[in-house]
């Protein structure tokens, strides 16, 4: 590449530690977490509790809904636990042994079903979990460690799974390390785009549409300047946009692989076919644009001088995520996203790889967003042989290579059809979310049967990589709301301007100049009421435009303006100031 990356390769918030260790650490916290519940509630029934990238937790069924007086309880509990400073020790057990131990346990003997020789668990003290580890060696080691919230889930996450509850905690190797995280989760809660979305009245939910955002007026004119800019940014790069259905039969989907692979995230409903008399046919909204693409693809007899096609798509998608799982904008049922999906041929991927990276550090650069990169690798569930996995991760890893970007490698945690790279940004405080992705796939195309001509006049199949830099709209912006506090730069905000009177008499003036500011395509309003100063101050505050712009009798008087902690001006410079501002930086 010309020109470096943007790239920040881990977040400052987050302290160096031993990635391993730490994992191992809040694995062993879950099941000091799990024995502390168990002494609590003998007849709590036992999911499982992995290490997550912010903590762990552990999902269980129990009698009656924990309040957080009783997660106090339970982390009580824990702390006698780890003062115990039980030796955790693992042991292999037959697979009869392990039913015996686990009788009581029907979650556990439903897992123990799908594994094969012996089986493996941890024991500390009078405690035994079966687990594949890793854990660190004393109860005592997990000393620093806060139990955070509990909420709703589904066993195994699955929409007809039993109802559980999941229980959140953290753990660090330090209580510096502790406190630190705990500080930024209480800075978090400051900035919940759920509260702040409310404050500037930018969505709304509602129960007859669960899982669905209402764009309100404020929210729409953000959504709407995000996605504007994402599809000029890709026009320039060569992209094509386009629009396609949202119900395909299920012939679309059983072709791609998704009805066996993905079907229970789906919205699928049958109906009677009006060519087909009684035969009932099954449908399925679109969860994703990916299937849709191969048949434009295919719609046409293509070139090689065509390749590569960048195709760009918007559209609404509809995924069946449970309701345990909803959360705001962060996890919706009907979203949009910045898609695009380009077909090469096999000797352009790499080059295409990179251009794509360039642009997600691009993006992320004019958003004060830093990243790194994750390679995740072939599951247990996929499609195609190990040849053509070998291969397809080799060139995702070159790609990254040659940009000179650093990544973690994710074993089996790439999609059924191809191996990824996944990209996590750090917001203002520090806090990783995953975003952008770029899966290369050629599994698509073969199961579609695409070909283009070659410069030998013979077909080809093209490989296919799929990206996206937003993910989801819905959920960026979330994570935008809570990385700029809802204080938006002045190009993206909702509302770039608040003209404020002082009084009556200034209020005619205050009204020209937001006539004026409307007049030059800036999205500004006026608070021209009665009020005093001092409550339209805090209205602005709670609904954060990007400027306020003051007025009284002095300013009407000598027909000037006082933008807040820049001073005076006249009505042009302001205009000028505001037409330099909103130029979007991507």
């Amino acid at each position: 590449m010309n020109e470096p990356h943007p790239f920040n390769a881990q977040s400052p918030a987050v302290e160096d530690f031993d990635l391993t260790r730490l994992h191992a650490l809040r694995h062993s916290a879950a099941h000091v977490l799990a024995d502390a519940i168990c002494r609590c509630f003998p007849e709590t029934l036992l999911g499982f509790g992995p290490a997550t990238e912010e903590g762990f937790y552990y999902d269980v069924r129990v009698e009656r809904p924990l309040s957080s007086e009783e997660l106090g309880r339970i982390e009580d509990e824990m702390r006698r636990i780890i003062r115990e400073d039980h030796p955790i020790e693992q042991r292999w057990l037959s697979r009869s042994e392990a039913e015996q131990m686990f009788a009581a346990q029907p979650f556990k003997l439903e897992k123990l079903r799908e594994l094969d020789g012996p089986i493996s668990v941890f024991s500390q003290g009078a405690f035994t979990d079966l687990c594949a580890g890793p854990h660190v060696e004393r109860t005592g080691q997990v000393a620093h460690v806060k139990l955070l919230s509990v909420s709703g889930t589904n066993w195994r996450g699955t929409a007809d799974g039993e109802p559980m509850q999941r229980i959140h905690g953290t753990a660090f190797p330090t209580a510096a390390g502790l406190s630190s995280h705990l500080h930024r989760l209480e800075e978090a809660k400051l900035r919940d785009h759920r509260k702040i979305g409310a404050q500037m009245g930018l969505f709304l939910f509602h129960e007859y549409s669960p899982g669905a955002p209402f764009w309100l007026p404020r929210g729409e004119v953000l959504w709407h300047t995000l996605a504007t800019a994402m599809r000029d940014l890709l026009l320039r790069e060569g992209y094509v946009a386009v629009r396609t259905p949202q119900v395909f039969d299920r012939a679309l989907w059983e072709t791609s692989g998704h009805w066996a692979h993905y079907q229970r995230n789906m919205f699928c409903f049958h109906r009677a076919s009006d060519d087909e008399g009684s035969k009932h046919r099954t449908w399925g909204l679109k969860p994703m644009n990916c299937p849709a693409h191969m048949l434009l693809f295919g719609a046409t007899r293509r070139s090689w001088r065509e390749l590569p096609w960048r195709v760009h798509d918007q559209g609404v998608l509809h995924r069946d995520e449970i309701s345990g799982a909803l959360g705001g904008l962060t996890r919706v049922r009907q979203l949009s996203q910045d898609d695009a999906h380009i077909f090469c041929a096999t000797e352009q991927i790499e080059d295409e790889v990179v251009r794509v990276l360039a642009l997600i550090g691009r993006v992320y650069a004019a958003l004060g967003l830093g990243f790194r990169c994750r390679l995740s690798t072939r599951p247990e569930d996929r499609l195609g042989d190990d040849a053509r996995w070998d291969a397809t991760e080799r060139a995702l890893a070159a790609a990254l290579e040659r940009c000179g970007l650093p990544f973690r490698i994710c074993e089996g945690d790439g999609a059924f059809y191809g191996p990824k790279i996944d990209v996590d940004v750090f917001d203002a405080i520090g806090r990783p979310w995953q975003c952008a992705t770029v899966q290369l796939d050629d599994l698509l195309p073969e199961r579609f049967r695409l070909r283009f001509v070659g410069p030998d006049g013979a077909d080809h199949r093209p490989v296919v990589i799929h990206r996206a830099i937003f993910g989801s709209f819905e959920r960026f912006i979330g994570i935008l709301i809570e990385h700029f506090a809802g204080r938006f730069p002045f190009w993206l905000a909702p509302e770039q301007v608040r003209v404020l009177s002082i009084s009556e008499p200034s209020a005619e003036w205050a009204r020209e100049v937001g006539r004026a500011l409307c007049e030059a395509g800036i999205r500004a309003t006026v608070d021209d009421g009665a009020d005093r100063l001092g409550a339209k101050l805090r209205r602005a505050h709670l609904e954060k435009p990007a400027w306020r712009v003051i007025v009284g009798e002095r300013e009407s008087a000598s027909q000037t303006v006082e933008l807040d902690e820049v001073g005076p001006m006249d009505l042009d410079a302001l205009v000028t100031r505001c037409r330099r501002s909103e130029t979007v930086p991507i």
